[in-house]
């Protein structure tokens, strides 16, 4: 059987998702194949900005053009895999060390020389920085959508660079038409 990506869509969390990690999260798939998904939670700030990360990774926040104005950005929990590396879900692309492009419009790097670049020249301009991420196992993806566990949806990138983090989640829901205070817990199966 052939996977279908899920690459470029959201992962909403359904209410009854029991694992903390993810409960009323929104996870952005960055990555998704036979071998397994990678994703980004979208609406979990942490009580960190970037001022905070830059100093904690040595970059100086002295860029006239552009640190300064992502100082008081906050920083993400991106998921449970690798909590002590950063991510950073930007658009556009660009050309960095180490990338994964996404699509022709946004891309995920793990690599030092964007935030050197967001602190001396401004850009990317928009970015979503995260610690950690989120993965699955091949098959496990796929397994948790048949139990009811996600809803899923193709992402609209102006929901995590316009939409504050708060309304991340119920502006995903929009895009399904549902609302998430109506959503039921447990689904039927026809």
């Amino acid at each position: 059987m052939e996977t279908v990506s899920l690459a470029h869509h959201f992962l909403i969390a359904m209410p009854a998702m029991a694992d903390p990690n993810f409960s009323r999260t929104l996870t952005y798939i960055c990555e998704h194949n036979e071998e397994g998904a990678l994703g980004v939670i979208v609406n979990r700030p942490l009580e960190m900005d970037l001022a905070t990360l830059f100093e904690r990774v040595s970059i100086p926040l002295e860029g006239e053009a552009g640190g300064k104005q992502f100082a008081g950005q906050p920083v993400y929990f991106g998921g449970p895999v690798q909590t002590d590396r950063g991510f950073v879900l930007h658009r556009p692309v660009g050309s960095w060390q180490s990338s994964l492009q996404i699509n022709r419009e946004i891309a995920l790097t793990s690599s030092r020389d964007i935030l050197e670049s967001m602190n001396d020249a401004g850009k990317p301009a928009e970015s979503l920085v995260a610690l950690g991420y989120a993965g699955w196992a091949a098959g496990q993806l796929e397994w948790e959508l048949a139990q009811n566990a996600w809803l899923t949806v193709a992402a609209d990138l102006n929901i995590i660079f316009d939409v504050p983090a708060g309304e991340r989640l119920t502006a995903a829901m929009q895009l399904l038409g549902v609302d998430f205070v109506n959503l039921c817990d447990v689904a039927g199966h026809a």
